[in-house]
């Protein structure tokens, strides 16, 4: 506590601007345990790229952010349009948007488009970049080749017809070349002073205390110009942190208040802010040899032996129960003859028949966080489930690694030696779209490093429905195949699934005019403070 009583003081001194000024700052509590990567593919996870990602960057096609009342769609974004080729479905056409100018003043155009797919894709190119390839590469394995066809035009060839494209391409940010050039050709020197085309400017961070965004007066979106004077981010991985530092008025906004608090943060004049978005809470479990989740029975025991509706009451009502691996009422959710639900004696009856009793436990590890991007309230909910599993004969160990630890050993994959034997992980999940949703979660040729198939999960019938919704370009028809698999994923119980977000978040009531969207990321450039 006292590391971040210090980081809050810090950042409170920091911000003891003019008084003008502060009428238009916005100070944000985060759940990072540090400021996200600042060079265009951020880590972090999610958190990170719904605040230094989708805020000093733009992706060819953005998310609409402007609705709260209906899921977020694609929209354009530096690209004006796209299309894939009538007679070969491997070759997609982007229409770049003209005009646009880099934060450095420099050009946006399909030449840094491919300069920006090099420094993920290609090792050999001047400016690959380890890190950001790390965060952005397993977003798009699509993507075999870019070429710019002209200034204004970027031709995409993927390595076989792929329909979901789109949604992975909304994944990758653009950094300015010049920018990289002008800097000496240092990752680490644009980092200080990175350069995207987004709606706000890096006016200044220090490393796990604070980052601070100005607006980009020349965005080419003149409605998504911000209104703010600045935006400040602090990280604040604990949630009585956060809500200590809220009461106190050194920020204005925290991510995921604590449960408890969530009364009297009402009672002090505090909004709390929710809404239904695509997002779950699982444990991702490990199919590699000898992992006891390689048994259908101990899978479908498990996830009937979660008290999903005590979980919600753990979170003070801000959680929908899961009944699937997206949330009821979804279009992809299909019909699933397996039922989520709480029933301690079928349970019992599943792990006899695998071969457990009293006599016989199954004892195991996860491995878990403490805090981080989607991870909700991690720790208490972990050990609610420990104890229902638990009830039905199933001893779990936790081991607890810092949040980007976590991502790194998901990226590793099961067998990797930073996963230390554990047989599955807590890890939250966006889940928008077809590939991000469901397709790199479980694609045999997605198996770590060629994806995150952390599990090592491997079934010819999941991959044939995944083939099949990358070759359903017509959206009718691709919504009957997303229900195949979601029902697939439900009825085998490929996941320990528990409960979906409704991304709570608490505010002072002079926070105005934001509009939460259904969606991971949000649009900050609507807010204004009142004085």
């Amino acid at each position: 506590m006292k590391f971040f009583t210090m980081a809050i003081a810090a950042a409170g001194l920091a911000l003891a601007a003019p008084v003008a000024h502060a009428q238009g700052t916005l100070r944000i509590g985060m759940t990072a345990s540090d400021v996200p990567l600042t060079t265009g593919q951020t880590d972090q996870g999610g958190e990170g790229m719904r605040f230094l990602g989708y805020t000093v960057y733009d992706a060819l096609i953005n998310w609409d952010l402007s609705k709260a009342d209906q899921p977020s769609g694609l929209v354009p974004g530096l690209a004006t349009s796209w299309s894939v080729d009538a007679t070969d479905k491997n070759k997609w056409t982007f229409r770049i948007r003209p005009g646009v100018k880099f934060h450095d003043g420099s050009d946006f155009d399909a030449e840094a488009a491919v300069w920006n797919f090099e420094k993920l894709l290609n090792q050999q190119a001047p400016q690959f970049d380890p890190r950001q390839s790390a965060q952005g590469r397993s977003r798009i394995p699509a993507v075999a080749a870019t070429k710019a066809v002209d200034k204004l035009t970027l031709e995409i060839t993927t390595r076989s017809p792929d329909a979901t494209l789109p949604y992975q391409i909304a994944w990758i940010m653009f950094s300015s070349p010049a920018q990289w050039e002008k800097v000496g050709k240092s990752w680490e020197n644009f980092a200080r002073t990175p350069s995207g085309t987004g709606p706000w400017k890096l006016a200044n961070f220090v490393p796990r205390e604070r980052a601070e965004l100005v607006p980009n007066a020349e965005y080419w979106d003149k409605a998504r110009v911000p209104k703010l004077d600045r935006l400040v981010l602090i990280p604040l991985p604990e949630a009585s942190a956060r809500t200590a530092a809220l009461r106190s008025g050194q920020v204005d906004w925290i991510e995921a208040p604590s449960p408890d608090a969530l009364a009297s943060l009402r009672q002090a004049g505090m909004k709390i802010v929710t809404n239904a978005y695509p997002h779950n809470w699982t444990w991702h479990l490990s199919r590699v040899e000898g992992s006891p989740w390689n048994d259908i029975r101990v899978r479908q025991a498990a996830n009937l032996a979660i008290d999903r509706d005590g979980i919600k009451e753990l979170l003070g009502g801000m959680a929908i129960p899961a009944q699937g691996f997206f949330p009821p009422g979804h279009q992809w959710f299909g019909a699933p003859k397996f039922k989520l639900r709480r029933d301690l004696t079928e349970a019992r009856k599943l792990m006899a028949e695998a071969g457990y009793g009293p006599g016989r436990k199954l004892a195991t590890k996860i491995l878990i966080a403490p805090s981080g991007s989607g991870q909700m309230q991690p720790l208490p909910m972990n050990e609610y489930v420990q104890q229902n599993l638990a009830d039905i004969g199933i001893d779990i160990t936790f081991e607890v690694v810092d949040w980007n630890t976590l991502i790194n050993i998901w990226r590793a994959g099961a067998k990797h030696e930073t996963s230390r034997g554990a047989t599955g992980m807590n890890y939250t999940y966006f889940i928008q779209d077809p590939f991000t949703g469901l397709i790199r979660h479980l694609q045999s040729t997605l198996h770590p490093p060629a994806g995150t198939n952390w599990g090592l999960y491997a079934d010819p019938a999941m991959d044939a429905l995944f083939e099949k919704v990358r070759n359903t370009f017509d959206p009718a028809e691709q919504t009957k195949v997303l229900q195949e698999i979601h029902e697939k994923y439900v009825d085998e119980a490929l996941f320990l699934m528990v409960t979906h977000d409704v991304n709570p978040r608490a505010m002072t009531a002079r926070v105005q005019g934001f509009v939460q969207a259904q969606n991971w990321f949000q649009d900050f450039s609507s807010i204004t403070m009142s004085r």
